[in-house]
């Protein structure tokens, strides 16, 4: 599956129900990655197939989620191909797509300087110490690290060691985590919890537990999965639910996206360190690089 179409059938007799359980699969398998799939009226001849195939498809997938779900895990195991193919298209067409959110309540920050220094300078208290954020490392720290993150983002799971050894071996380094879910729903559910859990846990030690677990831990991030993190370290989830339904979390999650905005980041993870805004998952030498230049030139 090349693209951004599907055709069935010839000239053989195909049933209703099988027409739309194969493409109902197909459909599902792609729309579960993110690519857009539209479906022309297929050259079928049988009695009964259907005359409007987008339409049959997405009906059979709201009355059959789980048989859905089941009939996909088994054709992508059995198809790994597909999923390579999906995920490709995925990566040209959607990454890192920034949703929109509505404009937050508080004063926007400016606009994106041509200068980051500048835009960094404008939004310095709320990137570096806004009541919204979760701190780690030496609260006095004589450089911060800023990185705005995604729970389902491969790239920050695979930077996460990068700062858990920054932490550990530079104690004058002071890290600000900043919520920055654009990959989904699943991503905005986590972030939910996250907040919930930093306003339950003030000095961050068992939120750093939290975070390391739902990084590491397999499959996407959601709800469920961070709620039972939470659990598992300790926190008290009654209140984590009450929390999370709090005017604070709209509140940070507003705040991060138009620091965001504002700094130009729109992928995950993006770090800001001194002046400087360190696009990508750039390793540890090289945020140890900016960790030192910054320390070399402080403001």
């Amino acid at each position: 599956m090349s693209a951004t179409s599907l055709q069935l059938g010839r000239a053989t007799p195909i049933s209703r129900h099988i027409v739309s359980r194969v493409g109902a699969v197909l459909l599902a398998a792609t729309a579960t990655f993110g690519v857009l799939v539209s479906l022309p009226a297929p050259a079928v001849h049988a009695q009964g197939a259907p005359a409007d195939l987008n339409a049959s498809i997405k009906q059979y997938l709201a009355a059959h989620p789980d048989e859905v779900g089941a009939i996909v895990r088994e054709y992508v195991i059995a198809h790994p191909d597909v999923l390579r193919d999906v995920l490709a298209d995925a990566m040209k067409g959607q990454a890192a797509v920034t949703p929109p959110r509505p404009e937050p309540s508080a004063p926007a920050p400016a606009p994106a300087a041509a200068d980051p220094s500048q835009a960094i300078k404008h939004n310095a208290d709320a990137l570096f110490r806004s009541p919204h954020q979760v701190t780690l490392g030496n609260p006095h720290g004589d450089v911060t690290m800023v990185e705005f993150f995604d729970y389902n983002c491969g790239f920050c799971k695979g930077a996460l060691p990068d700062m858990l050894s920054l932490l550990n071996d530079d104690p004058k380094l002071r890290v600000v985590l900043k919520e920055f879910p654009i990959l989904g729903p699943g991503s905005v559910e986590a972030a939910h919890v996250a907040v919930a859990v930093r306003m339950q846990d003030p000095d961050g030690k068992k939120y750093l537990a939290f975070h390391r677990k739902l990084f590491t831990d397999p499959g996407p991030a959601s709800t469920e999965k961070a709620l039972a993190i939470a659990a598992a370290v300790g926190l008290d989830v009654a209140r984590l639910k009450r929390d999370m339904e709090s005017g604070e979390v709209n509140a940070t999650l507003d705040e991060d996206f138009a620091l965001a905005r504002a700094l130009g980041i729109n992928g995950t993870p993006g770090y800001v360190i001194g002046d400087t805004v360190v696009p990508g998952a750039v390793g540890l030498a090289a945020l140890k690089e900016q960790i030192a230049t910054a320390r070399a030139h402080p403001n």
